[in-house]
């Protein structure tokens, strides 16, 4: 039976691994420009949707809402301000300039927030503890879970059936084909930058809700889903949540059979065999250039 718990809870936090994930994969997808600064902006608009419940004093129903569009602005502004000037710059430019807006992002956060501990009020998410005989699944993590499942369909149905979906992939593939087809690739990576913040954000206040957000720990929990994306392939969306869930449930199983400290490290480790083994991950694409 411990097994079983190990795998419903391995399931269950793989799936915010996964929509984290989902948010990296999304910008890099479309714009070929790895996002260090996830895990920042996840915590910063998981933070102000606590602050609209317990200093604003608004329903968790309505401060949700307001959240994810603070995270959309957030994210265009992320791109506008700090990435567009840098459009015509080599790749590893634009992944150190994310690097740069996470320092901002986490200087920003302790100046409002500090170092300590915040929660949502007790009880923002309706229900309790599910029991299914022996097996108990937290009410947090299903809602999260769930969420993260209509995440994942509704981007994909995005990216494979929508005429912007389509324009994504191709400014992906290149700027300068997607420009010849007549596509605004500034829309474009201002697109992806928004709905990745948005996916972001979804994952933090979950987090928030079931853990708590403290601004020195919670932005590394985005790192875990580096292994992830890895395992599954940059640039695979159903990479990112099968990879997700593989993290997830190899984490609780180290923890459960082996030792929580171990479990810290497990992601790391899968990480690195994955990148000795099949660097493009298990969907990822196998580019093989002449030189």
């Amino acid at each position: 039976m411990l097994f079983l718990q190990y795998l419903v809870a391995g399931v269950l936090t793989g799936g915010l691994y996964g929509l984290i994930g989902l948010g990296i994969v999304i910008i890099y997808k479309s714009t070929k420009v790895f996002n260090f600064a996830v895990g920042a902006l996840m915590t910063f608009c998981a933070l102000v949707c606590v602050a609209l419940v317990t200093n604003v004093g608004l329903p968790f129903w309505l401060a949700l809402p307001i959240s994810l569009a603070f995270a959309a602005f957030l994210g265009l502004l992320t791109e506008r301000v700090g990435l567009r000037p840098l459009l015509a710059q080599p790749i590893l430019t634009l992944i150190m300039a994310t690097l740069a807006i996470e320092s901002i992002l986490y200087g920003t956060m302790l100046l409002f927030w500090e170092g300590y501990t915040i929660s949502f009020p007790q009880g923002v998410l309706p229900g309790q503890t599910i029991f299914l005989g022996p097996i108990f699944i937290p009410h947090e993590f299903l809602y999260a879970f769930i969420v993260a499942t209509a995440c994942f369909v509704l981007v994909g149905v995005f990216f494979f059936k929508t005429q912007m979906g389509l324009r994504m992939r191709v400014t992906a593939e290149s700027h300068v084909v997607a420009m010849a087809l007549g596509i605004n690739i500034t829309r474009i990576f201002a697109m992806s930058w928004m709905l990745a913040t948005v996916v972001g954000a979804l994952a933090g206040i979950f987090i928030g809700n079931r853990l708590g957000l403290q601004v020195a720990i919670t932005p590394s929990l985005a790192f875990k889903a580096l292994p992830a994306i890895i395992f599954g392939g940059l640039d695979s969306l159903a990479g990112a949540i099968i990879g997700g869930l593989t993290v997830g449930i190899l984490e609780k199983m180290a923890a459960g059979y082996i030792d929580p400290k171990v479990a810290e490290i497990t992601p790391y480790i899968i990480l690195l065999l994955v990148l000795l083994i099949r660097p493009q991950g298990l969907f990822g694409e196998e580019r093989i250039e002449r030189i």
